[in-house]
């Protein structure tokens, strides 16, 4: 699978996805400090599935009605950034046919779903 990785995700989180084989954009490796409606183009051009900490994806999608590739929102705060790799790569590996076409909130305790 392909993921676009927002500046504010931990290095931590996309070594893990790529050492279990899927292509992992970050956009710390690219450009530093571009603005949301980059990173909407960037996912739905690349057909890639945004790994984002901003809620303002929320915003973007269900208030904007702004259509993307997909969306995984973390709220995993207070975790160190190993933990949130492997509560990350669980999450994708046990969900992977439903993250296309969806917003995803990932927490410690929890992942809800809701297609968009």
């Amino acid at each position: 699978m392909k993921f676009l990785a927002d500046e504010n995700i931990d290095q931590q989180i996309v070594q893990v996805l790529r050492e279990r084989g899927h292509e992992v954009l970050y956009v710390v490796e690219m450009e530093r400090g571009v603005d949301d409606d980059f990173l909407s183009d960037l996912t739905n051009e690349e057909n890639a599935i945004l790994i984002t900490a901003d809620k303002d994806f929320g915003e973007i999608v269900f208030r904007q009605e702004r259509v993307l590739y997909g969306v995984v929102l973390l709220r995993l705060s207070g975790i160190s950034p190993l933990e949130k790799a492997s509560i990350v790569a669980a999450a994708v590996e046990e969900h992977t046919s439903e993250l296309p076409q969806a917003f995803t909130v990932v927490s410690a305790e929890t992942i809800r779903i809701r297609r968009v």
